[in-house]
């Protein structure tokens, strides 16, 4: 689904920025109190200060605009592509996968280096920062293929809680697909969890697929491939938008 973006009367300078892609409205309020945000050359720290439509906003000095378009996509990310908006040491990025696009898109959390599967990509820092948020409960499921056998022991641990490196990681289903094959369910969706928590138990996942996030499946959308989210996964994922 793609949106057209047109300014309201007044909003929020933190909305501001979400519409013009700069970052989330968490992010646009850290922005804003680190004194980086000068609406109409005066410099703003308060969140939540009114702008309206004429208004120039800048932020480090450049000047931000709400792009003309909002975009909700999804890409069947391959294996061995970061998720990054540039890399130092040249590796593809699976921002380059998507088609071309005059508004900068930004991926909707992570796939390390080695995994794939389902990720969204968009403009929209509001969307980004919900689907993000620990509390909105949004599942995302993943094929995880171990390179030994996955004992009921490891899968019965996750299930309750892992505590690695003063971190607590708890899968909330698991279902055993094969003595190396398992599909988990995580709802919070940590850095690395699944990884950790093999790393944990002296295991290594040879594949993890991420196939699943809340209503929205990879199906099959082909490896490298993306498609715009339709209104309904975008309804189900996040309900009613501000």
């Amino acid at each position: 689904m793609n949106s057209p973006n047109p300014p309201p009367a007044k909003q929020r300078l933190q909305v501001f920025l979400a519409h013009a892609g700069v970052a989330s409205r968490r992010a646009g309020e850290t922005l804003i109190q680190a004194g980086r945000v000068a609406v109409n050359g005066e410099q703003v720290r308060i969140p939540g200060t009114c702008v309206f439509p004429g208004d120039r906003v800048e932020v480090d000095g450049v000047l931000v605009q709400p792009e003309e378009q909002i975009h909700y996509l999804a890409l069947n990310k391959p294996a061995g592509y970061i998720c990054a908006a540039s890399d130092p040491q040249g590796r593809p990025l699976a921002l380059d996968l998507l088609p071309p696009h005059k508004e900068r898109l930004y991926n909707v959390g992570r796939l390390d280096l080695r995994s794939s599967g389902l990720l969204f990509f968009t403009n929209d820092g509001s969307f980004a920062a919900r689907l993000g948020h620990p509390g909105a409960g949004i599942e995302k499921e993943y094929l995880v293929e171990s390179t030994v056998p996955v004992s009921d022991a490891v899968i019965a641990e996750f299930l309750a809680g892992v505590l690695v490196e003063g971190e607590w990681y708890t899968a909330k289903r698991i279902e055993r697909l094969g003595r190396k094959t398992i599909k988990v369910v995580l709802v919070e969706g940590k850095n690395r969890e699944i990884r950790r928590v093999f790393s944990h138990f002296h295991l290594h996942a040879e594949t993890l697929r991420r196939v699943r996030i809340g209503p929205v499946l990879l199906g099959d959308l082909a490896e490298g491939a993306s498609r715009v989210l339709a209104k309904t996964e975008l309804e189900e994922l996040y309900g009613h938008r501000d």
